[in-house]
């Protein structure tokens, strides 16, 4: 697998104004890497960018926009050299989708999930070939790895980053590009302070999952996941037959109601299994 270094070029990170994608950015800084920035929120990406102004540089954008995303990519290798790394962050988790089915709530969860991947990785791959070298990284989840009740959307569209990336490897890895899935489990983020209604197990500080991220980037194989318990517990479950594995799910479901504070009984879905990553 082909590793990039600081001396191949400028990492790339999307969803970068908070969360998981704002603190790898900053310990991509700290592993000697110039870091371009990617988030809607031009405010917050400014104010990271002054936090290291001479290894951080923002370019605002919005992964839903193709043309943009392309534009912003061939700017970012104008103006400050090739993107050796990029890691693909920027997604969204829509606490309305709880509530009930929504054909235009799954969709706008596509859109950025799914489809702002796809935006970053059509010109990250035009530029890479050429050269014969690079490194993507997808952030997927381990809400991707089995179906709950809440989760429909956010869920479905993490199984289907992890599904795209390992077609991607397949068949890019002979080709000199690594492809990469990051399934994670809680992380702590403004967004997921919110939610008090259930228990987080092994939820981490969003530095310290930066750390193991970044380590994946440098050591680790296709996947990156943690914690081990939730990933292994997760994997455990994917592996059952159907029935034993509705049965399992549904005991886990039960337990967790049971374990609900009062004013989370009036909304009984299941939570998403990791928070909601911004973009």
């Amino acid at each position: 697998m082909y590793r990039a270094r600081p001396e191949d070029g400028v990492a790339f990170v999307t969803g970068a104004s908070s969360g998981i994608g704002r603190a790898t950015a900053l310990e991509l800084v700290r592993r000697g890497y110039r870091v371009a920035v990617t988030a809607r929120r031009e405010e917050e990406l400014e104010q990271l960018a002054a936090s290291a102004p001479e290894q951080i540089f923002a370019f605002p954008a919005d992964v839903t926009n193709g043309s943009a995303m392309g534009g912003t990519v061939f700017t970012i290798e104008e103006q400050l050299g090739p993107i050796a790394l990029a890691f693909l962050n920027a997604g969204v988790f829509l606490p309305a989708e709880r509530v009930g089915f929504d054909a235009a709530l799954i969709a706008q969860t596509y859109a950025v999930n799914v489809g702002g991947t796809v935006n970053c990785i059509a010109p990250l791959l035009a530029a890479m070939m050429t050269r014969g070298r690079g490194q993507i990284a997808i952030n997927a989840s381990l809400a991707g790895y089995n179906g709950l009740p809440g989760n429909l959307a956010y869920g479905a569209s993490k199984a289907a980053l992890i599904h795209m990336a390992e077609a991607l490897k397949l068949t890019y890895e002979s080709k000199g590009l690594t492809f990469q899935i990051l399934c994670h489990g809680f992380v702590r983020t403004a967004m997921t302070d919110q939610e008090t209604d259930f228990a987080m197990p092994w939820r981490i500080e969003p530095e310290a999952a930066a750390t193991i991220i970044c380590h994946g980037f440098e050591k680790g194989g296709f996947e990156i996941a943690f914690p081990w318990p939730l990933v292994a517990a997760s994997k455990f479950v994917r592996l059952l037959p159907y029935p034993l594995r509705f049965r399992l799910i549904a005991a886990a479901l039960r337990k967790a109601e049971r374990d609900r504070t009062p004013e989370a009984a009036v909304n009984p879905s299941f939570p998403p299994v990791d928070g909601p990553t911004q973009s």
